[in-house]
């Protein structure tokens, strides 16, 4: 870690930060010499969803180019995603249909990913989704994600976005992918109508696919994002 730190500030100039709480801090690097972008994140929790990252690539999830861990601690160097979020592109506007259709594919692509490894995303919003400038669509954020266990009972931490979060990760059981199914469908909703549906339901032919992600049994929402993206049509 030390070492790490230390080419950090030789090598990198700040540019500025993207995100500073108790959990986490989010900082936008350049490195000195080759001008080249960079995502430093540091934070208290475990890095094995960035170690698989770090492995491999996927057009719809970042690139990690390295993972240090020391103890609780972990810091992430991340590529740095050139765009808008999904949340900053509903400032000016409403999705169309076929707008929808892509990215919610697109996030079913990363998540899917994520899950036919173990891991559950658990913080699926439109904030955590980038529109790169090259049209490239991003999942972000892992510092929620866990790893499914047959075994348990529930999630051992509460945590999730109010709204996005499906019920069972309030405590009520363990979540798995059907938890990332339901937070993508309230996605949707919010992309087409700029509400939670529970304020304003979607229309359309997307309608009632958004309602059987959204169901608050688990059981009767897609088993899978693969099976969502189906019906998306891609």
């Amino acid at each position: 870690m030390q070492w790490l730190n230390a080419v950090l500030k030789s090598e990198y100039e700040p540019i500025r930060v993207l995100r500073d709480t108790d959990k986490m801090t989010i900082r936008h690097l350049r490195h000195r010499r080759l001008g080249q972008d960079m995502v430093c994140l540091s934070f208290e929790g475990d890095g094995d969803v960035y170690r698989l990252l770090r492995a491999v690539r996927h057009p719809h999830l970042p690139r990690i180019y390295e993972v240090r861990q020391e103890g609780k601690h972990c810091t992430v160097l991340e590529e740095f995603v050139d765009g808008a979020t999904v949340a900053q592109v509903l400032e000016n506007g409403r999705y169309s249909e076929k707008g929808v259709r892509a990215v919610a594919a697109a996030v079913c692509d990363g998540a899917g990913f994520l899950h036919d490894h173990g891991f559950v995303h658990r913080d699926i919003k439109p904030e955590n989704v980038m529109i790169a400038s090259d049209g490239r669509v991003v999942l972000l954020d892992f510092d929620t994600a866990r790893v499914y266990k047959p075994e348990a009972t529930r999630d051992t931490r509460v945590i999730g976005t109010a709204g996005y979060a499906a019920p069972e990760q309030f405590g009520v059981a363990q979540t798995d992918a059907r938890a990332d199914v339901f937070a993508i469908g309230i996605m949707m909703n919010v992309m087409l109508t700029g509400h939670h549906p529970t304020k304003q339901a979607a229309t359309g032919r997307l309608a009632p696919i958004i309602e059987k992600c959204t169901r608050l049994d688990p059981a009767k929402r897609y088993r899978t994002v693969w099976e969502l993206k189906e019906k998306l049509g891609y």
